[in-house]
């Protein structure tokens, strides 16, 4: 019942948490926008964040199956809901959780009025999740291998990691003409937990002996590893603090450390028609703060009737010899993650022009702007099988001269009806947005494929025109 208990968890898990912000790239009438692209061509005189509130960014979604699924009423048994949820999902059905908070953040122009060079710097928060559907150990778990002689369920299907970090950053871009904007933005990550199983492989095999009903041939092959640091403390008998408080205080003050790259580039190629693309957390961590390092590796065979490895009480001494096979050895090695690096890339096309009302406006010292833009967006994400990539149309206009609006059109690994809406207000010197994707699916969020919304609230001040 326990075996059980824990699929239905790793199931629960299995909502999604994108980490493609779609609506946010080169929405630049909001801030954060950079730190998607630290090329975008966004301009300011100082600007700074409210602390907490600046970026706030949360998503959820499944590729395989919705919280309906499991929890509607229409009668079916719940146990049969989760077997039903496991046979219909693949072991390349994903989860990718992200969640960023930004505790602060700002900016400032370098130079003077008429200078195109701009410092940015922040701190923020961030918890990321990586899973693939372990779909033989799952139906392993939930149906023994009662009704699977002869079928070998494979090990490499358990493919996970996780980590909770701190981001301190600094960033620098400068328009360098009127063609180019240039922009990077250096990263020291701070690590306070982390846990990541990617590399296992092996099998477990039930074969029946020819004419001999009652007997079984069985082979566990295993080579199963668990790194963590930060979390080896936390499962010790004396252990008597709280896990949420020190987690956070490791985060932020005493974590594993390493460093990262951002990278990226706005090109107009005309007036109206320009590329951007960006590369965002090249980087790694050094882990080196509580660390453990799992394994059970080795092969173990047995022959005779199917034996129970859950009664170490039995006569034939089946589970010591299990232990003594494949054994659990701890190590206390040092390792090195990779931060899940993104590119973007997009090609965008302005068309409308209007003449501004306004004494100035973030986008330069100008007369005249395009109110409509549209185009498509490119997004690629590593992982451990293979990358995660979406492709995004786009279309943005300025409804008034403070208030800007985008949507988008995505298809990607977990939807090909997911629709954004974005929205961009200025209010004296108080810039509010609100960014949510897969809106359609709104209407009723048990059944919805995935789910994100990103909210903030800047302070921006700009040059008054002589």
């Amino acid at each position: 019942m326990r075996i059980k208990y824990l699929v239905l968890g790793l199931l629960l898990q299995f909502s999604c948490f994108s980490q493609n912000k779609e609506v946010l790239y080169n929405f630049t009438t909001i801030l954060q926008a950079s730190l998607v692209n630290p090329g975008a061509d966004v301009s300011y005189k100082f600007y700074f964040g409210f602390p907490l509130l600046s970026g706030v960014s949360l998503n959820a979604g499944s590729s395989s199956f919705a919280a309906y699924d499991l929890f509607a009423k229409n009668g079916v048994d719940f146990n049969q809901k989760v077997r039903d949820v496991v046979n219909k999902s693949s072991r390349n059905d994903k989860v990718v959780t992200n969640e960023q908070l930004e505790v602060f953040s700002g900016g400032f122009r370098v130079g003077g009025t008429e200078s195109r060079s701009y410092v940015s710097f922040g701190v923020y928060q961030e918890f990321d999740f990586f899973m693939y559907m372990p779909k033989d150990l799952a139906i392993l778990a939930l149906d023994g291998n009662k009704d699977y002689i002869g079928k070998a369920f494979h090990l490499d299907d358990l493919s996970v990691k996780a980590e909770v970090l701190s981001v301190f950053h600094v960033g620098f871009h400068k328009k360098m003409n009127d063609k180019l904007v240039l922009g990077g933005r250096a990263k020291i990550y701070s690590s306070g937990a982390n846990a990541v199983s990617v590399h296992n492989s092996g099998y477990i095999y039930t074969g029946q002996e020819p004419g001999t009903p009652n007997l079984y041939n069985q082979i566990i092959s295993s080579n199963l590893e668990l790194k963590t640091s930060g979390l080896s403390s936390f499962t010790k008998d004396e252990y008597d603090g709280n896990i949420v408080r020190d987690i956070a205080h490791n985060t932020f003050f005493n974590g594993s450390l390493g460093l990262g790259l951002d990278a990226g580039v706005t090109y107009y190629l005309k007036e109206n028609l320009q590329v951007t693309g960006s590369i965002i957390d090249l980087g790694f961590v050094r882990q080196s703060k509580d660390i453990e390092t799992l394994t059970y590796k080795g092969t173990y065979q047995y022959k005779g009737a199917n034996p129970d490895f859950t009664n170490q009480n039995d006569p034939e001494n089946v589970f010591d010899e299990f232990k003594k096979a494949i054994p659990r050895d701890t190590l206390y090695n040092k390792y090195t993650t990779w931060r899940p690096t993104k590119i973007y890339t997009s090609v965008e096309y302005s068309f409308g022009k209007s003449r501004s009302d306004e004494e100035c406006n973030c986008h330069g010292h100008v007369t005249e702007r395009y109110k409509n833009a549209a185009g498509i967006q490119f997004f690629a994400m590593t992982a451990p099988r293979e990358p995660l990539v979406a492709l995004t149309a786009f279309y943005k206009r300025n409804i008034f001269e403070k208030l800007d609006v985008k949507a988008t059109y995505t298809v990607d690994s977990f939807s090909n009806k997911n629709i954004g809406l974005g929205l961009s207000g200025t209010i004296w010197k108080l810039n509010i947005y609100a960014l949510a994707n897969n809106v359609l699916e709104y209407k009723d969020v048990s059944k919805a494929s995935s789910a994100a919304f990103q909210i903030g609230l800047n302070f921006v001040f700009q040059d008054k025109e002589e």
